[in-house]
Order: C-alpha cells, then sequence, then structure tokens
C-alpha cells in the first residue's frame, strides 16, 4: 500500500499583476478623450471688479457666460479697441444674443430650462451702454436670469 502524505504550508498563489499598468493607462486615455476642456478662447479682456456680496452658482452646467471687454492685442488689428462682446468662441453683436441662448437651451432638459442662467463677465472699465444693450436684448429674449461675475474683495486688514 501506499502511502499518501498531506502536503500543508502551501497557500493560494499570489495574484498576477502583470496586466495593471496596461488597465491604468487605459482608464488614463478614456478619461483624457472623454474629458471636455474649455471650448472657446477667451478672445477678449476681462478684469471683473470686485464684489461684496457674492453668491456662488449652484448649477455651473444651467450657465450661460457672456463676455464684454476690449479685444487681446491678437485681435485689435482687425476689430479695434472699442469694447466688444464675445459669445461662446467668436465676437458678436447684442442682437444675436436670443439666436445664442436657444443654441444654449436647445441642449439642456426641458424640466431644467427655467433654472438657466446667464452670467456677466464684464471688465470693470467698460461703459454700461453695451452691458444696457445686452441686457434689453436678453429680456427680448425672455432670459431674466442674470448674474455678473465679479472677484471677491480682499480683505482689508
Amino acid at each position: 500500500m501506499a502511502k499518501f502524505i498531506k502536503k500543508r504550508g502551501k497557500g493560494s498563489p499570489g495574484i498576477n499583476t502583470a496586466s495593471l499598468p496596461d488597465i491604468v493607462f487605459m482608464l488614463l486615455f478614456f478619461f483624457m478623450v472623454v474629458t471636455k476642456l474649455r471650448d472657446a478662447e477667451l478672445k477678449v479682456r476681462v478684469v471683473t471688479p470686485f464684489g461684496t456680496e457674492l453668491t456662488k452658482l449652484e448649477e455651473k452646467s444651467l450657465v450661460n457666460t457672456i463676455f464684454v471687454g476690449r479685444p487681446v492685442e491678437k485681435f485689435q488689428a482687425i476689430y479695434g479697441t472699442k469694447p466688444r462682446m464675445q459669445l461662446g468662441d467668436k465676437f458678436a453683436e447684442p442682437v444675436e444674443i436670443p439666436l445664442f441662448l436657444e443654441r444654449f437651451r436647445v441642449k439642456i432638459p426641458e424640466a431644467q430650462r427655467p433654472k438657466i442662467t446667464t452670467s456677466l463677465r464684464v471688465d470693470g472699465k467698460v461703459t454700461m451702454g453695451i452691458v444696457q444693450d445686452i441686457k434689453t436684448e436678453l429680456r427680448k429674449a425672455n432670459q431674466l436670469k442674470i448674474n455678473y461675475s465679479t472677484k471677491k474683495r480682499p480683505d482689508a486688514l
């Protein structure tokens, strides 16, 4: 008769981690492809003024931004130094605001459309004339939720 010897002390084999770097790089490439970066280049110089009564916007996906300021040096030869309005990635006139807003509204689900806010990022040295024209066009387009972007005032020591 043969003797059967029980082997003791052998544990389960270790986990093979050879494919772990491949998985990490696949995840890295996935997030690099899926992430949406800023889709518009800022073509106007905007130095927002300081504010005292500030509130943070809750849902930034429901905010469309209108930039107002003087063109940066690269565009001054074409557009001059007069304050201009930028919608998305191009210079525009106030009469183009309703079409800009409608393009934004179409992308938002219908239940969230009343929560859409228009944020005005206006340079502190721009006169109120162009801002009044923008506000008039926003009223005509029935966009009544407006936000002025400012910087937080540094605390006085």
